[in-house]
Protein backbone atom coordinates (compact mmCIF):
# COMPACT_ATOMS: atom_id res chain seq x y z
CA UNK A 1 0.00 0.00 0.00
CA UNK A 2 1.22 3.61 -0.76
CA UNK A 3 1.60 4.06 3.43
CA UNK A 4 3.39 1.20 4.16
CA UNK A 5 6.97 0.56 4.06
CA UNK A 6 9.65 -2.53 3.77
CA UNK A 7 12.62 -2.04 6.25
CA UNK A 8 15.82 -3.94 6.31
CA UNK A 9 18.83 -4.37 7.51
CA UNK A 10 22.37 -6.61 6.79
CA UNK A 11 24.37 -4.62 9.88
CA UNK A 12 26.12 -2.27 7.95
CA UNK A 13 22.67 -0.36 6.45
CA UNK A 14 19.17 0.17 6.26
CA UNK A 15 17.19 -0.17 2.82
CA UNK A 16 13.74 1.72 2.79
CA UNK A 17 11.65 0.60 0.10
CA UNK A 18 8.14 1.57 -0.55
CA UNK A 19 5.70 3.70 -2.51
CA UNK A 20 8.37 7.12 -3.40
CA UNK A 21 5.48 9.45 -1.46
CA UNK A 22 6.06 6.63 1.91
CA UNK A 23 9.92 6.53 1.39
CA UNK A 24 10.45 10.08 1.44
CA UNK A 25 7.98 10.82 4.39
CA UNK A 26 9.63 8.20 6.62
CA UNK A 27 13.26 9.61 6.16
CA UNK A 28 12.11 13.05 6.38
CA UNK A 29 10.10 12.28 9.95
CA UNK A 30 13.42 10.06 10.73
CA UNK A 31 15.97 12.61 9.75
CA UNK A 32 18.23 10.28 8.02
CA UNK A 33 20.29 11.27 5.15
CA UNK A 34 20.40 8.73 2.23
CA UNK A 35 21.22 7.30 -1.30
CA UNK A 36 19.57 5.35 -4.04
CA UNK A 37 18.98 1.87 -3.64
CA UNK A 38 18.98 0.62 -7.13
CA UNK A 39 16.05 -0.96 -6.96
CA UNK A 40 15.22 -2.07 -10.43
CA UNK A 41 18.40 -3.88 -10.19
CA UNK A 42 17.17 -6.59 -8.01
CA UNK A 43 14.74 -8.25 -11.76
CA UNK A 44 18.04 -10.00 -11.83
CA UNK A 45 18.06 -12.14 -9.22
CA UNK A 46 14.14 -13.26 -10.18
CA UNK A 47 13.63 -16.61 -11.30
CA UNK A 48 10.80 -17.30 -14.25
CA UNK A 49 6.87 -17.82 -12.85
CA UNK A 50 4.23 -16.13 -11.65
CA UNK A 51 6.33 -15.23 -7.95
CA UNK A 52 8.39 -13.49 -10.39
CA UNK A 53 6.41 -11.67 -12.00
CA UNK A 54 4.40 -10.20 -8.83
CA UNK A 55 7.98 -9.30 -7.34
CA UNK A 56 8.37 -7.97 -10.93
CA UNK A 57 5.70 -5.34 -10.55
CA UNK A 58 6.40 -4.45 -6.90
CA UNK A 59 9.64 -3.53 -7.65
CA UNK A 60 8.70 -1.26 -10.50
CA UNK A 61 6.58 0.32 -8.16
CA UNK A 62 8.48 1.12 -5.56
CA UNK A 63 11.11 3.27 -4.71
CA UNK A 64 14.30 2.52 -2.41
CA UNK A 65 17.03 4.30 -0.22
CA UNK A 66 19.58 3.11 1.34
CA UNK A 67 20.57 4.54 4.65
CA UNK A 68 24.71 4.03 6.65
CA UNK A 69 24.30 3.20 9.96
CA UNK A 70 25.33 5.34 12.28
CA UNK A 71 24.53 5.52 16.18
CA UNK A 72 20.97 6.86 15.72
CA UNK A 73 20.02 5.03 12.67
CA UNK A 74 20.91 1.83 14.68
CA UNK A 75 18.54 3.03 17.39
CA UNK A 76 16.20 3.11 14.73
CA UNK A 77 16.24 -0.43 13.65
CA UNK A 78 16.12 -1.63 17.50
CA UNK A 79 13.06 0.79 17.80
CA UNK A 80 11.47 -1.01 14.90
CA UNK A 81 12.48 -4.41 16.28
CA UNK A 82 13.05 -6.02 12.82
CA UNK A 83 13.15 -9.59 12.69
CA UNK A 84 15.73 -12.04 11.50
CA UNK A 85 15.08 -13.32 7.71
CA UNK A 86 15.89 -17.22 6.07
CA UNK A 87 18.94 -14.87 4.40
CA UNK A 88 21.60 -14.85 7.13
CA UNK A 89 22.75 -11.84 8.76
CA UNK A 90 19.60 -9.80 7.06
CA UNK A 91 16.57 -8.83 9.50
CA UNK A 92 12.90 -7.22 8.11
CA UNK A 93 10.33 -5.29 9.16
CA UNK A 94 7.24 -3.46 7.44
CA UNK A 95 6.09 -0.35 8.88
CA UNK A 96 2.70 1.97 7.86
CA UNK A 97 1.60 5.65 8.50
CA UNK A 98 -1.40 5.88 9.89
CA UNK A 99 -1.58 9.35 8.55
CA UNK A 100 0.90 11.08 10.48
CA UNK A 101 4.35 10.89 9.74
CA UNK A 102 5.44 11.52 13.55
CA UNK A 103 4.46 7.88 14.01
CA UNK A 104 4.80 4.62 12.34
CA UNK A 105 3.69 1.23 13.31
CA UNK A 106 4.87 -1.86 13.08
CA UNK A 107 2.47 -3.99 10.46
CA UNK A 108 2.13 -7.74 9.72
CA UNK A 109 5.36 -8.72 7.45
CA UNK A 110 3.82 -11.54 5.65
CA UNK A 111 1.51 -9.30 3.04
CA UNK A 112 1.70 -10.62 -0.31
CA UNK A 113 4.40 -7.79 -1.28
CA UNK A 114 6.73 -8.09 1.44
CA UNK A 115 10.33 -8.90 0.12
CA UNK A 116 10.75 -10.88 3.15
CA UNK A 117 8.64 -13.97 1.15
CA UNK A 118 11.12 -13.86 -1.55
CA UNK A 119 14.08 -15.25 -0.67
CA UNK A 120 16.15 -14.27 -3.83
CA UNK A 121 14.81 -11.03 -3.46
CA UNK A 122 15.73 -10.73 -0.44
CA UNK A 123 18.87 -12.07 -1.10
CA UNK A 124 19.43 -9.62 -4.04
CA UNK A 125 18.67 -6.76 -1.69
CA UNK A 126 21.54 -7.57 0.47
CA UNK A 127 23.58 -7.98 -2.20
CA UNK A 128 23.17 -4.34 -2.97
CA UNK A 129 23.29 -3.06 0.23
CA UNK A 130 26.73 -4.52 1.08
CA UNK A 131 27.76 -2.67 -2.40
CA UNK A 132 26.90 0.27 -1.05
CA UNK A 133 28.40 0.01 2.15
CA UNK A 134 31.49 -0.74 0.40
CA UNK A 135 31.49 1.83 -1.77
CA UNK A 136 31.08 4.40 1.28
CA UNK A 137 33.99 2.77 2.70
CA UNK A 138 35.86 4.04 -0.80
CA UNK A 139 34.83 7.15 -0.20
CA UNK A 140 35.90 7.94 2.66
CA UNK A 141 39.33 6.29 1.88
CA UNK A 142 39.40 8.72 -0.96
CA UNK A 143 38.92 11.84 1.79
CA UNK A 144 40.89 10.27 3.97
CA UNK A 145 44.07 10.13 0.99
CA UNK A 146 42.99 13.74 0.13
CA UNK A 147 43.71 15.02 3.52
CA UNK A 148 47.08 13.34 4.32
CA UNK A 149 48.34 15.69 1.41
CA UNK A 150 49.67 13.14 -0.20
CA UNK A 151 48.29 11.42 -3.28
CA UNK A 152 49.34 7.32 -3.03
CA UNK A 153 50.11 7.59 -6.59
CA UNK A 154 52.93 9.60 -5.79
CA UNK A 155 54.01 7.42 -3.30
CA UNK A 156 54.15 4.42 -5.15
CA UNK A 157 55.46 6.60 -8.20
CA UNK A 158 58.96 7.22 -6.02
CA UNK A 159 59.29 3.45 -5.11
CA UNK A 160 61.07 1.11 -7.20
CA UNK A 161 59.65 -2.27 -6.37
CA UNK A 162 57.80 -4.10 -9.02
CA UNK A 163 55.38 -4.88 -7.52
CA UNK A 164 54.42 -1.66 -6.12
CA UNK A 165 54.77 -0.62 -9.81
CA UNK A 166 52.03 -2.93 -10.96
CA UNK A 167 49.98 -1.88 -8.25
CA UNK A 168 49.07 1.64 -10.57
CA UNK A 169 48.42 -0.11 -13.28
CA UNK A 170 45.72 -2.40 -11.55
CA UNK A 171 44.01 0.96 -10.16
CA UNK A 172 44.02 2.44 -13.51
CA UNK A 173 41.95 -1.03 -14.43
CA UNK A 174 39.63 -1.76 -11.77
CA UNK A 175 38.37 2.35 -11.99
CA UNK A 176 37.74 1.72 -16.05
CA UNK A 177 35.91 -1.30 -14.72
CA UNK A 178 34.01 0.76 -12.87
CA UNK A 179 33.22 3.56 -15.03
CA UNK A 180 31.93 0.44 -17.35
CA UNK A 181 29.73 -0.57 -14.74
CA UNK A 182 28.03 2.71 -13.97
CA UNK A 183 27.48 3.03 -17.59
CA UNK A 184 26.06 -0.33 -18.31
CA UNK A 185 24.44 -1.08 -14.97
CA UNK A 186 25.85 -5.03 -14.87
CA UNK A 187 29.11 -6.68 -15.11
CA UNK A 188 29.28 -9.50 -18.09
CA UNK A 189 32.12 -11.61 -18.69
CA UNK A 190 34.27 -9.04 -20.78
CA UNK A 191 34.23 -6.49 -18.36
CA UNK A 192 35.00 -8.53 -15.43
CA UNK A 193 37.66 -10.43 -17.77
CA UNK A 194 39.65 -7.26 -17.18
CA UNK A 195 40.07 -7.37 -13.14
CA UNK A 196 40.22 -11.16 -12.52
CA UNK A 197 43.94 -10.89 -11.92
CA UNK A 198 43.49 -7.78 -9.68
CA UNK A 199 43.39 -9.29 -6.53
CA UNK A 200 46.80 -11.06 -6.74
CA UNK A 201 48.59 -7.90 -7.16
CA UNK A 202 46.64 -5.81 -4.72
CA UNK A 203 47.09 -9.29 -2.26
CA UNK A 204 51.08 -8.68 -2.69
CA UNK A 205 51.24 -4.66 -2.37
CA UNK A 206 49.21 -5.34 1.26
CA UNK A 207 51.55 -7.91 1.91
CA UNK A 208 54.68 -5.50 0.82
CA UNK A 209 53.48 -2.48 2.80
CA UNK A 210 52.45 -4.74 6.28
CA UNK A 211 55.81 -6.14 5.74
CA UNK A 212 57.35 -2.08 5.49
CA UNK A 213 55.50 -1.39 8.73
CA UNK A 214 56.99 -4.52 10.54
CA UNK A 215 60.41 -3.36 9.38
CA UNK A 216 59.90 0.03 11.42
CA UNK A 217 58.53 -1.65 14.37
CA UNK A 218 61.43 -3.76 14.66
CA UNK A 219 64.17 -1.10 14.39
CA UNK A 220 62.67 0.82 16.72
CA UNK A 221 63.02 -1.98 19.33
CA UNK A 222 66.58 -2.83 18.69
CA UNK A 223 67.88 0.82 19.17
CA UNK A 224 69.77 1.23 22.37
CA UNK A 225 70.72 5.05 22.08
CA UNK A 226 67.98 7.78 22.41
CA UNK A 227 70.00 9.73 19.83
CA UNK A 228 69.97 6.09 17.68
CA UNK A 229 66.08 6.01 18.85
CA UNK A 230 65.19 9.68 17.64
CA UNK A 231 66.35 8.65 14.03
CA UNK A 232 64.24 5.58 14.08
CA UNK A 233 61.52 7.37 14.97
CA UNK A 234 61.42 9.98 12.67
CA UNK A 235 61.71 7.87 9.65
CA UNK A 236 58.68 5.87 11.52
CA UNK A 237 57.00 8.92 11.42
CA UNK A 238 57.89 10.28 7.70
CA UNK A 239 57.41 6.80 6.04
CA UNK A 240 55.51 5.00 8.26
CA UNK A 241 52.20 7.84 6.65
CA UNK A 242 53.44 6.65 3.19
CA UNK A 243 52.46 3.04 3.59
CA UNK A 244 49.61 3.43 5.91
CA UNK A 245 48.43 5.78 2.29
CA UNK A 246 49.01 2.02 0.68
CA UNK A 247 47.63 0.26 2.85
CA UNK A 248 44.29 2.71 2.63
CA UNK A 249 44.52 2.24 -1.11
CA UNK A 250 44.93 -1.37 -1.13
CA UNK A 251 41.76 -1.84 0.50
CA UNK A 252 40.18 0.61 -1.50
CA UNK A 253 40.95 -1.50 -4.24
CA UNK A 254 39.77 -4.89 -2.58
CA UNK A 255 36.78 -2.73 -1.78
CA UNK A 256 36.03 -1.95 -5.67
CA UNK A 257 36.76 -5.10 -6.73
CA UNK A 258 34.16 -7.19 -4.44
CA UNK A 259 31.51 -4.42 -5.62
CA UNK A 260 32.41 -5.83 -8.97
CA UNK A 261 32.16 -9.75 -7.73
CA UNK A 262 28.85 -9.28 -6.59
CA UNK A 263 27.85 -7.68 -9.82
CA UNK A 264 29.36 -10.24 -11.84
CA UNK A 265 27.56 -12.96 -9.21
CA UNK A 266 23.94 -11.25 -9.48
CA UNK A 267 24.18 -11.27 -13.37
CA UNK A 268 25.64 -14.95 -14.12
CA UNK A 269 24.50 -17.24 -11.12
CA UNK A 270 21.94 -15.17 -8.91
CA UNK A 271 21.30 -18.25 -6.91
CA UNK A 272 25.16 -17.96 -5.31
CA UNK A 273 24.52 -14.12 -4.48
CA UNK A 274 23.91 -14.61 -0.99
CA UNK A 275 26.84 -17.32 -0.51
CA UNK A 276 29.19 -14.46 -2.57
CA UNK A 277 28.43 -11.82 -0.31
CA UNK A 278 28.88 -13.99 3.03
CA UNK A 279 32.20 -14.92 2.26
CA UNK A 280 33.08 -11.56 0.91
CA UNK A 281 32.22 -10.10 3.90
CA UNK A 282 34.36 -12.38 5.97
CA UNK A 283 37.28 -12.04 3.61
CA UNK A 284 36.78 -8.31 4.49
CA UNK A 285 37.33 -8.62 8.04
CA UNK A 286 40.21 -10.86 7.84
CA UNK A 287 42.05 -8.12 6.05
CA UNK A 288 40.70 -5.46 8.60
CA UNK A 289 41.87 -7.89 11.39
CA UNK A 290 45.79 -8.33 9.95
CA UNK A 291 45.86 -4.70 9.34
CA UNK A 292 44.80 -3.90 12.77
CA UNK A 293 47.20 -6.33 14.17
CA UNK A 294 50.04 -4.80 12.25
CA UNK A 295 49.89 -1.41 12.97
CA UNK A 296 48.74 -1.99 16.74
CA UNK A 297 52.29 -3.24 16.64
CA UNK A 298 53.85 -0.22 14.98
CA UNK A 299 51.60 1.87 17.62
CA UNK A 300 53.20 -0.40 20.88
CA UNK A 301 56.37 0.46 19.58
CA UNK A 302 56.50 3.69 19.17
CA UNK A 303 54.29 4.23 22.74
CA UNK A 304 57.62 2.51 24.22
CA UNK A 305 60.19 4.43 22.65
CA UNK A 306 58.36 7.43 23.91
CA UNK A 307 58.32 5.78 27.69
CA UNK A 308 61.89 5.41 26.95
CA UNK A 309 62.82 8.51 25.83
CA UNK A 310 60.65 10.46 28.28
CA UNK A 311 62.70 8.22 31.51
CA UNK A 312 66.13 9.97 29.72
CA UNK A 313 64.49 13.05 29.41
CA UNK A 314 67.24 14.97 31.55
CA UNK A 315 70.40 13.39 29.64
CA UNK A 316 68.95 14.21 26.39
CA UNK A 317 66.92 17.51 26.37
CA UNK A 318 66.94 17.74 22.64
CA UNK A 319 66.30 13.98 21.29
CA UNK A 320 63.67 12.92 23.92
CA UNK A 321 60.99 15.16 22.63
CA UNK A 322 61.74 14.59 19.72
CA UNK A 323 60.90 10.92 19.73
CA UNK A 324 58.06 11.81 21.74
CA UNK A 325 56.65 13.96 19.38
CA UNK A 326 56.92 11.26 16.34
CA UNK A 327 55.33 9.02 18.16
CA UNK A 328 52.41 11.20 18.84
CA UNK A 329 52.39 11.98 15.00
CA UNK A 330 52.20 8.45 14.13
CA UNK A 331 49.69 7.47 16.77
CA UNK A 332 47.24 10.18 15.48
CA UNK A 333 47.43 9.14 11.81
CA UNK A 334 46.90 5.52 12.67
CA UNK A 335 44.00 6.32 14.46
CA UNK A 336 42.75 8.34 11.76
CA UNK A 337 43.66 5.25 9.21
CA UNK A 338 41.32 2.94 11.32
CA UNK A 339 38.58 5.43 11.78
CA UNK A 340 38.47 5.68 7.61
CA UNK A 341 39.04 1.89 7.52
CA UNK A 342 36.41 1.10 10.13
CA UNK A 343 38.66 -0.47 12.75
CA UNK A 344 37.47 -0.02 16.45
CA UNK A 345 40.00 1.20 19.26
CA UNK A 346 41.36 3.96 20.53
CA UNK A 347 45.12 5.21 21.24
CA UNK A 348 46.25 7.53 23.69
CA UNK A 349 49.28 10.04 22.50
CA UNK A 350 52.03 10.87 24.76
CA UNK A 351 53.33 14.58 25.77
CA UNK A 352 57.12 15.00 26.52
CA UNK A 353 58.21 16.13 29.60
CA UNK A 354 59.76 19.35 29.07
CA UNK A 355 63.52 18.94 29.98
CA UNK A 356 63.20 22.58 32.26
CA UNK A 357 60.06 20.97 34.12
CA UNK A 358 62.31 17.68 35.39
CA UNK A 359 65.48 19.44 35.99
CA UNK A 360 63.25 22.17 38.29
CA UNK A 361 61.58 19.02 39.48
CA UNK A 362 65.08 17.64 41.00
CA UNK A 363 66.60 21.00 42.13
CA UNK A 364 63.49 21.03 44.66
CA UNK A 365 63.93 17.68 45.52
CA UNK A 366 67.75 18.21 46.36
CA UNK A 367 66.76 21.63 48.26
CA UNK A 368 64.52 19.41 50.53
CA UNK A 369 66.67 16.43 50.56
CA UNK A 370 69.88 17.90 51.24
CA UNK A 371 72.55 15.29 50.06
CA UNK A 372 69.93 12.62 49.11
CA UNK A 373 69.46 15.17 45.81
CA UNK A 374 72.28 13.12 43.67
CA UNK A 375 69.88 10.09 44.62
CA UNK A 376 66.64 11.41 44.17
CA UNK A 377 68.08 12.84 40.33
CA UNK A 378 69.56 9.21 40.20
CA UNK A 379 66.39 7.44 40.64
CA UNK A 380 64.21 10.05 38.42
CA UNK A 381 66.15 9.09 35.32
CA UNK A 382 65.78 5.62 35.41
CA UNK A 383 62.16 5.87 36.07
CA UNK A 384 59.41 6.12 34.03
CA UNK A 385 57.74 9.55 34.39
CA UNK A 386 54.47 10.01 34.00
CA UNK A 387 53.23 11.71 30.80
CA UNK A 388 49.80 13.00 30.03
CA UNK A 389 47.44 11.61 28.34
CA UNK A 390 44.98 12.85 25.14
CA UNK A 391 42.26 11.03 24.75
CA UNK A 392 42.08 10.14 21.24
CA UNK A 393 38.22 10.18 21.01
CA UNK A 394 38.15 13.91 20.51
CA UNK A 395 40.02 13.09 17.01
CA UNK A 396 37.60 10.73 16.29
CA UNK A 397 34.98 13.24 17.44
CA UNK A 398 36.66 15.51 14.65
CA UNK A 399 36.75 13.24 11.68
CA UNK A 400 33.07 11.83 12.63
CA UNK A 401 31.76 15.60 12.48
CA UNK A 402 34.19 16.37 9.64
CA UNK A 403 31.78 13.67 7.96
CA UNK A 404 28.53 14.44 8.92
CA UNK A 405 29.41 18.05 7.60
CA UNK A 406 30.18 16.98 4.22
CA UNK A 407 27.16 14.75 3.90
CA UNK A 408 24.92 17.97 5.16
CA UNK A 409 26.72 19.70 2.59
CA UNK A 410 26.23 17.14 -0.27
CA UNK A 411 22.41 16.59 0.86
CA UNK A 412 21.53 20.65 0.50
CA UNK A 413 24.01 20.30 -3.06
Amino acid sequence: MDNEIQLISDGDGLAVIGHPAAVERFLVSEGLPSTDLGLPRLGSVLSAGAAAAQAGSTIAAHSGRWVQLTKESAQLVDRFGLMPTKTPGVSHAMVGDPGSIQKWLQISSKGPGAIAGNPALLAGAAGIMAQLAMQQSMKEITDYLATIDEKVDDVLRAQKDAVLARMIGVGFIIEETMTIREARGRVDEVTWSKVQGAPTTIAETQAYALRQLDALAEKLERKTTIGDLAKAAKEAESKGREWLAVLARCFQLQDAIAVLELDRVLDASPSELDGHRLGLRTARQNRLELISRCTERLLARMEAAAGRANAKVLLNPMDSPAVVKSSNHVSIAIVEFHGRLGIEGDRQSSEARRWTDAAMEVRDKALETGADGVGVAKRLGNDTLGRAKWATGVLSSRIAERTLRRRRDDEED
